[in-house]
């Protein structure tokens, strides 16, 4: 497993733009495919979007797609979340999470990731 440290939410207004950072610890970070999820109060933490251990692979749920952008440098052990266009529904904890894969697809479901992040709070006012 790595460790996972999240890092840039904050609060924004509606229409502003954010970026997260997730650093991972280890040597093997990009035998990792990486994931960005988000839990709003009340509700189950749902898949945001994820990136396979190239880069070459992305993935995004239908509500942020247009919007928000994943990528990752591996030379630095980091993913990271850009979130462009925020809107009030978009405030959630968001939480990065790591699967030990090697593969060409991206895995959306948060029971298949090994590691999480302690989450980063995005607030988005109206």
């Amino acid at each position: 497993q790595v460790q996972l440290v999240e890092s840039g939410g904050g609060l924004v207004q509606a229409g502003d733009s954010l970026r997260l950072s997730c650093v991972a610890s280890g040597r093997t970070f990009s035998s990792y495919t990486m994931g960005w999820f988000r839990q709003a109060p009340g509700k189950e933490r749902d898949f945001v979007a994820g990136i396979t251990w190239s880069g070459a692979t992305t993935y995004y749920a239908d509500s942020v797609k247009g919007r928000f952008t994943i990528s990752r440098d591996n030379a630095k052990n980091t993913v990271y979340l850009q979130m462009n266009s925020l809107k009030p529904e978009d405030t959630a904890v968001y939480y990065c999470a790591a699967k030990r894969y090697n593969g060409h697809y991206v895995v959306t479901s948060r029971h298949d990731y090994d590691s999480w992040g302690q989450g980063t709070q995005v607030t988005v006012s109206s």
